[in-house]
């Protein structure tokens, strides 16, 4: 029941690489604020003023205005020295997940498809060079790595970035695979730019993409597109399993029907809905 994917289907805002040089509707102030939002993460929940001045390169009177402002808004709070976020940062997030069709209809299915292949299952979008998880359901922790909504992997090295790269035409795939720093996870990863068009364009003919520890040793995934009312992709779907269990023949064998249904199964319900 595989299904080929047209260069067309695209969400051509999803790999559009960044302009060289703001034109005059770029707000210097603005990205700035997002600069320092961004600033924190995983290794760096709390931060000084000095901290967030040096990692957005602005000087310590330009973040502090930022960061006064953010608190002000209640999306910053300060103890101390020492800035961090608040949970109110996750309404930002959470506005994009709602406004994506996806969002709860692939999660009961989702979560049906992991308790019948006893793997975890995620679905991901497309962001320039990376693939961003908008849907987990967890089981075994196969990676070192935790992942959660929110969580970013390059997308030339990954089942899911494969889907959603084979959805571009050949000029966005070259503008992204050339922004993208292609660099071995592992052994097995493919980093030559003309053997990865390649594969792409072989999981644009079958219409799905298995990726054999390439990211991570022992982890390998499999993925299918979910597409919009339209055929467009919008996000791709995977199970991911360890090399221990399931070789890469024995998992697209045993998988690919099941996710391939739930896939369609989803892009059927967001046809509905839109």
């Amino acid at each position: 029941m595989s299904q080929a994917l047209p260069p067309s289907s695209v969400v051509p805002a999803a790999a559009e690489p960044a302009p060289e040089k703001p034109g005059d509707s770029y707000v210097q102030s603005f990205a700035r604020g997002l600069a320092v939002i961004r600033a924190f993460d995983a290794t760096r929940p709390e931060q000084t003023l000095t901290d967030v001045a040096a990692a957005t390169g602005l000087t310590r009177a330009g973040a502090r205005r930022i960061l006064l402002t953010l608190q002000t808004l209640g999306y910053v709070e300060a103890e101390g020295r020492l800035f961090r976020l608040t949970p109110k940062i996750l309404d930002l997030g959470f506005a994009y997940l709602t406004s994506m069709p996806f969002w709860n209809l692939a999660e009961p299915v989702m979560e049906n498809l992991s308790a019948q292949v006893h793997e975890s299952c995620s679905a991901a979008v497309l962001d320039r060079t990376e693939i961003v998880y908008v849907l987990r359901v967890p089981t075994h922790k196969i990676m070192t790595i935790n992942l959660s909504i929110g969580s970013r992997l390059p997308a030339y090295c990954t089942s899911m970035g494969r889907v959603l790269l084979a959805a571009l035409d050949d000029e966005s795939l070259d503008a992204t695979l050339n922004l993208s720093p292609l660099h071995a996870h592992t052994p097995r990863t493919v980093t030559d730019k003309e053997e990865l068009k390649k594969l792409i364009a072989q999981v644009r003919r079958q219409g799905w993409a298995i990726v054999d520890q390439e990211l991570e040793g022992g982890l390998i995934s499999l993925s299918a597109p979910i597409r919009n009312r339209q055929g467009r992709v919008i996000a791709a779907m995977n199970i991911s399993g360890n090399a221990q269990r399931n070789s890469a023949r024995q998992m697209v064998k045993a998988f690919l029907d099941p996710l391939q249904e739930a896939a369609q199964t989803v892009s059927e319900m967001v046809a509905r809905r839109g």
